[in-house]
């Protein structure tokens, strides 16, 4: 591996609870929710390129080239840097898209920390999950890199610790539109909010979940055979669901067992992102 080509990841994350406190004028809805990292997501491959050169090296399935957050973050900070550089990047698509669990964020996310190192930027982690924030809003918990209590529009975010357990993730072979779920009529708007001290391992629930079930049987079956399992939860928008185990020989027999209907992965809990000490 030479001085200017760097391997790095780009680790899903979960929900732990995801409630719908509010809508803004702005149509945007006000959210709390528990953001955990966990050890499986994508990889990125970044190469030089001539400068100003930002191109993605092979397809990617289910992911245009006019919709790769990982292509828009790097031009983002190519021209909000005003560095003189270029890139080549190749995305190793692991995690599923529509699936709730922060894949294209991620990868944004990803992208910026790394060429903010690569090209010699140096800005400071407040500022890059500033600029990631125009990408999305999942964006900056990735870039802060730490399990996080979030609050806003998923932006304002309390750093906290939570237990690292072992999850079984399914997913029932098909992508939710997270726009379609928050512009649901029947979508509930009206959580109390809740203060970081309230809240504790099984707390809450995803105020998003019933309108999903409602819509994509698929996922209300899922849900139906993760709870012969524990108290199974959706991440996100969907759809994934998750339930979690305290050791990873139980979630690997639950996944031994999961019906061919569905893909899924057992994975472990991280507090903190692999990439956080690179700001």
């Amino acid at each position: 591996m030479s001085a200017d080509y760097i391997q790095v990841p780009a680790p899903a994350k979960l929900n732990l609870f995801l409630h719908v406190t509010g809508r803004r004028p702005d149509g945007y809805h006000t959210l709390q929710t528990l953001f955990t990292f966990i050890d499986f997501g994508d990889l990125l491959d970044f190469l030089p390129a001539p400068e100003g050169v930002v191109e993605r090296i092979g397809p990617v399935e289910n992911v245009p080239e006019q919709e790769d957050l990982c292509l828009k973050a790097a031009w983002l900070l190519l021209l909000k840097s005003g560095v003189r550089a270029g890139v080549r990047i190749r995305l190793d698509k692991r995690i599923p898209v529509g699936g709730g669990l922060g894949g294209g964020s991620s990868d944004a996310a990803t992208t910026l920390i790394a060429l903010n190192r690569l090209w010699g930027v140096g800005w400071e982690r407040s500022r890059l999950a500033a600029l990631g924030l125009q990408l999305g809003a999942d964006v900056p918990v990735f870039i802060q890199g730490q399990s996080a209590f979030a609050e806003g529009v998923g932006e304002r975010l309390t750093p906290c610790t939570v237990q690292e357990r072992w999850y079984l993730v399914a997913c029932p072979r098909i992508a939710v539109s997270t726009r379609e779920i928050f512009a649901a009529p029947e979508l509930t708007r009206n959580s109390i909010p809740v203060k970081m001290c309230d809240f504790s391992a099984g707390f809450g629930r995803n105020d998003l979940q019933p309108v999903v079930m409602q819509r994509y049987p698929q996922v209300a079956k899922l849900l139906e055979w993760l709870g012969s399992w524990g108290d199974p939860r959706m991440t996100g928008s969907g759809s994934c669901c998750f339930v979690s185990f305290p050791g990873a020989a139980e979630a690997r027999e639950a996944l031994r067992r999961m019906p061919p209907e569905y893909t899924g992965f057992v994975a472990r809990g991280m507090n903190q992102h692999p990439l956080r000490d690179w700001l």
